[in-house]
């Protein structure tokens, strides 16, 4: 009876067989874990937003990072604000500057911490709820910051002044359009915004002091504000009896009908031109109609004013501004 022999001398085509069958499984395995973060399409409905903007940094070694965004910068900023937890948890829309955008601004890893407001600016760039680009439209949209950005679609999809160059990036807890250029809330309160535009607005800032509705102005709100020109004050001067100038309202009476007509021209709440529609509209003293064909307001004693076109959605941090060319009286 013959003994078998189990290769006792080496069976070199069995090895090399078997060695071919482990590297293509090799292969296979460090294909599969590059093409986790070397993928085209970074849409991952098991990552969090922050998951998926760092998953970017992770191709920076692949031959073609040239043309994919990276977001470092923004990372460090929402670790060192403690927003990541708030973005990586909760259902929103973020607006993502590339770390290209921030080095346009002389920022980075390195700096960022320092920017001033910086929870403020990241708040700007956050939509609270999922909002793909299919779901936007032309106007205003309010972010986390309680100011709005102005979305345009007229020539692909511009925030702001910023373009979105990937739109719909998708997470587990929402959605990325990433941006160009960094996004900037207002940074001047309602009477600030007022002073900044002196002198064609320094008779309104006087009447704001004169009736102590310049406090008001400055720490509450949100407010909307139809603000007269100074073009427009001293045409109502020239309207009422009696009154040459503000200094003819010396009495607390003056002062009383001074404030009812400020008051008149006060919207609680940020109401942009694109949530503007044409009927009454109740302010804190009464109700004028608008009529967003015309671009006008009628007053309670039917004079017409009309809204200066150029001058709507002037954004302060508690409100907005839209400039109005003749003083309404209610």
């Amino acid at each position: 009876m013959k003994t078998i022999k189990f290769f006792k001398t080496p069976n070199f085509k069995l090895i090399n067989l078997l060695s071919l069958v482990f590297l293509s499984l090799s292969m296979i395995f460090v294909s599969c874990s590059t093409e986790e973060y070397d993928q085209n399409d970074l849409n991952s409905k098991d990552l969090s937003i922050v998951e998926v903007l760092k998953t970017y940094e992770l191709q920076e070694g692949s031959d073609n990072r040239s043309s994919k965004p990276t977001f470092k910068t923004l990372n460090v900023a929402l670790a060192r604000t403690g927003l990541a937890g708030v973005v990586s948890s909760n259902r929103l829309t973020v607006f993502a500057p590339t770390d290209e955008a921030f080095a346009a601004l002389g920022l980075d890893q390195r700096n960022i911490a320092s920017v001033p407001n910086l929870e403020e600016i990241l708040l700007y760039h956050v939509l609270g709820d999922i909002v793909y680009s299919t779901d936007l439209s032309n106007g205003f949209v309010s972010t986390l910051n309680g100011s709005a950005v102005e979305v345009n679609l007229d020539n692909g999809v511009v925030i702001n002044d910023s373009n979105v160059i990937s739109a719909d990036v998708e997470a587990r807890n929402g959605v990325i359009h990433v941006i160009d250029q960094v996004l900037f809330p207002p940074s001047n309160n309602l009477l600030e915004l007022a002073e900044s535009f002196d002198p064609e607005f320094s008779i309104l800032v006087d009447v704001l002091e004169l009736t102590g509705l310049d406090t008001v102005v400055a720490n509450n709100g949100p407010y909307t504000i139809f603000a007269p020109t100074n073009d427009a004050f001293v045409a109502l001067l020239s309207e009422l009896d009696g009154y040459d100038s503000l200094e003819d309202f010396d009495t607390p009476e003056d002062i009383e009908l001074l404030t009812n007509v400020l008051l008149y021209h006060v919207v609680e709440g940020r109401v942009y031109s694109s949530d503007l529609m044409s009927g009454p509209v109740t302010n804190l003293n009464g109700v004028f109609d608008l009529d967003v064909e015309t671009l006008t307001i009628t007053d309670n004693n039917d004079r017409e004013t009309g809204l200066v076109s150029d001058l709507l959605n002037v954004q302060a941090t508690n409100g907005v501004v839209h400039v109005i060319d003749r003083v309404l009286l209610p």
